[in-house]
């Protein structure tokens, strides 16, 4: 039964009436009764303010030790210090922690090895080394309280290295490290991979009886899985005498991290089977690592799977999650977690946001990723990036550069990642001049070019038939040239005939990468144009000598739920009679509008009827074909392809989609192309 609050409680009473209110969890009815205590004391304060900082309300609990201050009647004591040391640690308010740490000072309460260690640990929460290391100097006694929590504000901060400093210089004091300790430190030698190190520390937790420790045994596990020790790993998690679901993620996460991902799924299966409770942390490491490992429809189907089990998919799930949309290029799927994220109001993550603008972009929806972004309240550096590489990836390179411009305007640091996504942009867009000036203002940005962005820019000069100027860039590098700028340079001597360099770029790529298929059929290809048969001959018979063969064409759409997969001369769709009456009635049609057969692309021994016929059986002709045929009243098709779509079949389409009045979008290895209206988003370049 709830009492009337009485008003002008005595201090004495009024403590002895909060206590209950306080255990009870009522912190409204407590702030109420607090407020009609004239004079609170120094207890209440304490009391209340712990309240505020248990139940999660620490910004609070700080703002209620301000208002003690501010009042000036009493001097804080020991106990209302150390309450605001805590909410302010809870709260990560640096300027707070500041005020806080010159009051210690100023009430002579820093010798106090109690609040002298929870300052340092409050520094560490508000990622301030600096204030750690500050007060850790004052302290005149230094316990192994003191050293851990230094050593865990270096790690929370990201200062591994001088973590592992900090650990070394406490045991040259001669203390021990106490099981915190050692679940502290353990994360540093993990990231850095100091093997040594972390073995070390393994033999003093098995010395010192510290095995039992689920958060040490946890981290031993992570440090031998980040060190690719899988095995050593394994035998950790099953010494382990109490398995929580902390150790259980952690082996999970190690087999995914080590491409063990038939194991991880089978251990997840072991998981379910033995009645272990999954949290989010287990839902979304099995989800991302599926990802990770290419298990893309796997990925989509546990996401399934987790509803199915009650649990609602957050953030980081779904964020994980579109990267599976976009690899399978399933829009249907992306749509449907888009929809999600809406109906829960999930948009205001910077993260997931920015992994739904990819999605739509690599599904060949860019305008629906142009309205996501815009409506972006806040934009980092990786939305700019995602935004201006979905462009590139399209053909926009004017758009790239202005947005490029427009990060530059708003204040975003552009990073190495900007620049490869504006070269790219200006690679496909044939806009050079941009690109050559692009690159020379990486320095200005204080970012030194790396061999990624040399070939991108081999690939604009390349691309335009500046072949020359590319070459020389390619011999100029500061550090050895890799195969995509040699690979660069001979696809445009494979457009612009230039048979000298393509033997020169050839050379190279042979030795950096002698089993590619694609540099031998792509030489070979350029000496077919120069009617170089011999030469031609040559190097297919080296593949053939080798055992490299050329990966097979294959197109594939999806249609309603489910994609379907074409090869040249492809027969087995069900549909097939009709998509290859459709082919020769549409041939007839762009013949009319202008279309003529290119039968260059044809490097087999036929008369020109057989060529032509050949050109007609291409894989993505007859996945453009399938999707015309299946259009349910939809404006645009979209077909994939694993290679690079080759000219004629690029001049068809064009031609295709003129006739039908029907966009066509066409994702080869390379680029999007989007036809419209008898033109291509790639200008034919």
């Amino acid at each position: 039964m709830r009492f009337k609050i009485p008003t002008n409680i005595s201090p004495h009473l009024g403590e002895k009436l909060l206590k209950p209110i306080l255990n009870s969890g009522d912190l409204s009815r407590a702030r109420q009764l607090f407020d009609k205590i004239p004079e609170p004391n120094l207890h209440s304060w304490a009391n209340l303010i712990s309240a505020y900082t248990k139940q999660g309300h620490s910004n609070e609990a700080v703002k209620l030790y301000t208002l003690f201050r501010k009042q000036n009647i009493q001097l804080p004591d020991r106990i209302l210090l150390l309450s605001a040391v805590k909410a302010c640690a809870a709260s990560a308010d640096i300027s707070k922690a500041k005020e806080i740490h010159d009051d210690a000072v100023r009430f002579r309460f820093l010798s106090d090895l109690t609040v002298g260690n929870a300052l340092i640990n409050m520094y560490g929460k508000c990622k301030c080394c600096e204030g750690a290391l500050s007060v850790f100097n004052e302290l005149p006694v230094k316990d192994v309280i003191s050293w851990t929590s230094l050593l865990s504000s270096y790690v929370s901060c990201g200062f591994l290295g001088d973590a592992l400093i900090v650990f070394r210089e406490m045991g040259l004091s001669g203390l021990r490290p106490n099981e915190v300790t050692v679940s502290s430190i353990l994360p540093a030698c993990s990231k850095l991979k100091c093997l040594d190190l972390g073995r070390q520390i393994h033999g003093y937790v098995v010395k010192d009886g510290f095995g039992e420790n689920t958060f040490v045994t946890s981290a031993l596990v992570d440090l031998y899985a980040s060190c690719s020790c899988l095995k050593e790993a394994q035998l950790v998690f099953d010494s382990m005498l109490v398995r929580d679901i902390v150790s259980w993620n952690v082996i999970l996460l190690a087999y995914f991290l080590n491409g063990e991902s038939e194991r991880a799924l089978g251990l997840f299966g072991e998981m379910r089977t033995h009645g272990v409770t999954l949290n989010y942390d287990s839902w979304n490491t099995v989800i991302g690592g599926c990802v990770h490992n290419g298990e893309n429809t796997q990925a989509l189907e546990l996401l399934v799977q987790m509803q199915v089990q009650g649990l609602k998919p957050n953030h980081i799930t779904l964020t994980s999650a579109l990267p599976a949309c976009s690899n399978l290029e399933s829009l249907r799927k992306g749509k449907e977690i888009h929809a999600y994220i809406l109906r829960n109001r999930i948009f205001a993550d910077m993260t997931t946001t920015t992994a739904l603008i990819y999605m739509y972009a690599k599904c060949g929806e860019l305008e629906i990723s142009s309205q996501i972004f815009n409506m972006m309240p806040r934009k980092d550096a990786i939305a700019w990036n995602t935004m201006i590489i979905a462009n590139a990836m399209h053909g926009r390179g004017e758009e790239a550069l202005l947005l490029f411009k427009n990060m530059i305007t708003y204040g975003v640091k552009p990073n190495s990642v900007t620049f490869t996504g504006v070269l790219s942009g200006c690679s496909h867009s044939r806009l050079v001049d941009e690109g050559l000036q692009a690159f020379h203002s990486m320095r200005d940005h204080f970012i030194e070019p790396d061999a990624d962005h040399y070939s991108s820019l081999v690939d604009v000069l390349s691309r335009a038939g500046r072949l020359k100027e590319a070459y020389e860039y390619i011999q100029n590098m500061p550090m050895k040239p890799t195969a995509a700028a040699w690979g660069a340079l001979l696809g445009g001597c494979r457009v612009y005939k230039n048979v000298d360099l393509a033997r020169i770029a050839a050379k190279h790529l042979f030795e950096i990468e002698p089993d590619n298929p694609g540099n031998y059929v792509l030489l070979s290809n350029i000496f077919v144009a120069g009617k170089l048969w011999g030469e031609a001959s040559k190097y297919r018979k080296i593949m053939e000598e080798k055992g490299i063969s050329k990966p097979p064409g294959c197109s594939w759409i999806q249609v309603k739920n489910k994609v379907y997969s074409f090869v040249v001369g492809d027969n087995s769709n069900e549909q097939s009679d009709k998509i290859s009456q459709f082919l020769s009635d549409i041939r007839y049609k762009v013949r009319l509008a202008g279309y003529l057969p290119n039968t260059d692309f044809v490097l087999q021994d036929l008369d020109q009827e057989e060529k032509e016929e050949v050109l007609c059986n291409h894989s993505e002709k007859l996945a453009v074909a399938f999707g015309l045929l299946n259009l349910n009243g939809e404006s645009s098709i979209r077909v994939f392809k694993n290679l690079r779509i080759c000219g004629d079949c690029h001049n068809f389409i064009k031609f295709t989609a003129k006739v039908v009045g029907i966009q066509i979008i066409v994702r080869d290895s390379l680029r999007f192309h989007h036809f419209k209206d008898g033109l291509c988003s790639c200008q034919d370049f």
